[in-house]
């Protein structure tokens, strides 16, 4: 670059500073192919032209910040190659990720226990559903909310031996449901 260029340059920049528009016209005309073929060695093409006009929309939304004496060809540069970048790193993330997803379900799916875990945990599930409501209540308090005997009586305004019954009586409901698919359980 000569210091024709140079100024040029200089003056363009000074007159984007200031919102003329014909000014960022001209830095986006002379500018955005090279930048293209430039993101395109980092990114696939489909994405180079997003992160050149995400660049150009900065470059606009920033032009009051600008500083004339800077090379603006470096920075655009410098900019769409932090952006290509980016664009990289997130889509290793990404793939990371949904490689690990992909092969854990697919270890899971392959697994035939899965299936029969699923199976047996809605018939357990079911049974639960299906006991006397006095009975389930007090078993669910006490299995899935980790709540004692004393605690149960005291928020159902029972005794703690009603309690002791009723959640004896909803384990062997829930036994005799689940008799034939115990030992699938152990």
């Amino acid at each position: 670059m000569d210091n024709k260029d140079l100024l040029n340059e200089n003056e363009v920049v000074k007159q984007l500073r200031s919102g003329n528009e014909n000014a960022f016209n001209i830095i986006y005309k002379d500018y955005y192919r090279g930048l293209c073929a430039f993101a395109s060695q980092y990114v696939p093409t489909s994405e180079c032209e997003e992160i050149v006009q995400d660049t150009m929309m900065w470059l606009w939304e920033n032009r009051t910040t600008l500083i004339p004496e800077i090379p603006l060809k470096g920075l655009l540069f410098t900019i769409v190659k932090n952006k290509c970048l980016n664009s990289v790193s997130h889509a290793q993330v990404c793939y990371k990720v949904h490689s690990s997803i992909s092969k854990k379900f697919e270890e899971q799916f392959e697994d035939p226990d899965f299936y029969v875990c699923n199976e047996l945990m809605e018939l357990y599930n079911k049974a639960v559903k299906d006991l006397p409501k006095e009975y389930r209540e007090a078993f669910e308090m006490n299995r899935f909310k980790d709540m004692t005997y004393n605690e149960i009586a005291s928020k159902m305004g029972i005794s703690p031996k009603t309690i002791a019954y009723r959640i004896s009586q909803a384990i062997r409901l829930i036994r005799i449901q689940l008799t034939d698919f115990l030992p699938f359980f152990f």
